[in-house]
């Protein structure tokens, strides 16, 4: 890499589920120092399998607090040890993994304001946290407490209208439920809850940071349309809420510079600014530089769709955030858990367990696959719940196998044109401007890509999102200097590296997909209600 003491730079921090990485880009947006801690293997004394622990009976699950503050401390030690510039750096902002929470304990703040620079802050920070593991995305245990939110509100469609999202056991209101409600004295003896994204950022400051309006919106507390908390959820989880939060801020503000104990310890100016840290999610939308009707798919063991929404329309599926890049627009995020190893399964079935062949497959069959449409979901779908294997001919009618080649290419249409259906759902519509962004190992693709490209309607590229939700935060810190002056994000980016194009939409597609997408909704709705009835 290249020196990293000579160049004027924002960093880009990730405090993420199993470890805290760093990144520095320069003006030119370039990233030019990297670096990480691994929570398992730099920190072992703590005891975590993938940065976490999981409990009991499997639904709780968390992480140690001081693991993530002495991780900070490791990479700063390493960061200086190599000669990093800190001097040159302009602003900071960062990420961390959405829905966790962090418990300061009365009298915390001054601990912070207080710092000494001949001491690492794990040291200092010992006894300012009443809750020492805290609650993470993997936590499952709080099913009555969203039942309670739910209640509170007038049931699980006005909790989405209200917040984006209908009750989710990881999201924080409903784990700071439970926390009032098993650990009432803890409770009593917080003074402020952070979410991981304010934690990292507080440490910064020497003093608690503001939540940023994105990460907020994964709370079930947040109302998105006016960016305010809602008293109703607010009472609903625990009392003296608004207080312990803090007022939610936009994702571009300023919070603050960085304590005197980082000028003093590491040499960074006075002067450089600490950004709203967000959430991992909204930083790689920000890393990925989505704009309005853009579109972002993650094709990994889950696959994933980040959308930009301008009149978004909440459902029981799916999320809607504040949009961290502009303050007026939203952004969603739609999680298929039949991803990857699904795409394996059938590869392994019907094509020899031959890539080639499974796009050799997709390359011999016709769009929209002459009226045949599969659905594909060997463990329990999110988007819908879904479980089982299920085939339909042109016809409608059910059928129990495909021949090899059309099996292949009704799996691929099917996942593609769910995500379409489900986006749609959530208000996004495809505009004459829209850019699909594909990641993950599937993009590597070509045939598949196409495939996504016909469904869609719109152009494919390819990015390297290796460390999206890093990078976007550096964008963040570079947008978070300029947001002052009214300039745009896209603007502050365009320096950025180009997405290179992988695929265009076959000419005929849309008329193709139009006749098939009502049909493969209105075969899942049939699936689902089958589904609910035998449940029933």
């Amino acid at each position: 890499m290249a020196d990293p003491a000579a160049r004027c730079c924002c960093l880009g921090w990730d405090f993420s589920t199993q470890q805290v990485k760093v990144v520095a880009v320069d003006a030119e947006l370039n990233v030019f120092y990297e670096d990480s801690v691994h929570f398992d293997t730099d920190l072992p004394e703590f005891g975590t399998q993938g940065g976490v622990h999981v409990h009991e009976g499997g639904l709780a699950v968390t992480s140690p607090v001081l693991m993530w503050v002495q991780a900070l401390d490791i990479i700063l030690e390493k960061m200086k040890a190599s000669g990093f510039g800190f001097s040159q750096v302009l602003a900071l902002s960062g990420a961390g993994q959405q829905h966790g929470s962090v418990y300061w304990k009365v009298g915390a703040s001054q601990v912070l304001k207080g710092l000494s620079p001949d001491l690492p802050l794990h040291e200092q920070l010992q006894a300012c946290f009443s809750i020492s593991n805290c609650p993470v995305w993997m936590d499952s245990s709080t099913t009555a407490q969203c039942r309670q939110l739910e209640a509170a509100v007038g049931g699980a469609q006005a909790l989405s209208c209200l917040t984006g999202s209908r009750a989710y056991e990881r999201f924080t209101g409903n784990q700071i439920a439970k926390i009032y409600q098993q650990h009432p004295e803890a409770y009593s003896h917080t003074e402020r809850i952070s979410l991981v994204s304010s934690f990292a950022a507080s440490l910064f400051l020497g003093s608690y940071s503001h939540i940023d309006y994105s990460d907020g919106s994964g709370m079930n507390l947040l109302q998105i349309q006016d960016k305010v908390w809602s008293q109703a959820c607010l009472d609903a989880c625990a009392p003296h809420l608004e207080k312990k939060l803090g007022p939610p801020v936009p994702s571009c503000s300023v919070v603050g510079a960085v304590s005197s104990y980082y000028v003093q310890r590491y040499g960074f100016p006075p002067g450089c600014k600490v950004v709203a840290f967000t959430g991992d999610n909204p930083a790689s939308l920000a890393g990925m530089r989505l704009e309005e009707g853009d579109i972002a798919v993650s094709l990994g063991t889950s696959d994933t769709l980040f959308l930009w929404l301008k009149e978004p329309t909440p459902a029981l599926e799916g999320h809607i955030f504040c949009n961290p890049v502009d303050p007026q627009q939203y952004m969603a995020l739609l999680c298929f858990k039949n991803g990857s190893l699904m795409r394996e399964k059938i590869r392994d079935e019907a094509a020899s367990c031959s890539w080639s062949k499974f796009s050799e497959a997709l390359r011999s069959t016709e769009m929209g696959n002459g009226g045949n449409l599969g659905f594909y979901f060997d463990v329990m779908e999110i988007t819908p719940e879904i479980t089982g294997r299920y085939r339909f001919s042109a016809e409608n009618r059910e059928v129990s196998a495909f021949p090899r080649n059309v099996e292949i290419r009704a799996l691929i249409e099917g996942q593609f044109m769910a995500k379409r259906i489900h986006a749609e759902g959530l208000g996004y519509r495809v505009m004459p401007k829209t850019k699909i962004l594909a990641t993950g190992g599937a993009s590597h693709n070509r045939d598949i890509l196409q495939v996504l490209a016909d469904v869609f309607c719109a152009p494919v590229y390819v990015i390297d999102t290796a460390n999206s939700a890093c990078v976007g935060s550096a964008y963040q810190a570079f947008h978070g200097l300029a947001a002052g002056a009214g300039v745009p994000f896209q603007e502050v980016v365009k320096l950025a590296p180009k997405p290179r194009l992988a695929a265009t939409p076959t000419p005929g597609a849309s008329q193709v997909y139009a006749a098939l997408l009502p049909r493969y909704a209105q075969l899942e709705q049939r699936i689902v209600s089958q589904t609910q009835g035998l449940l029933e």
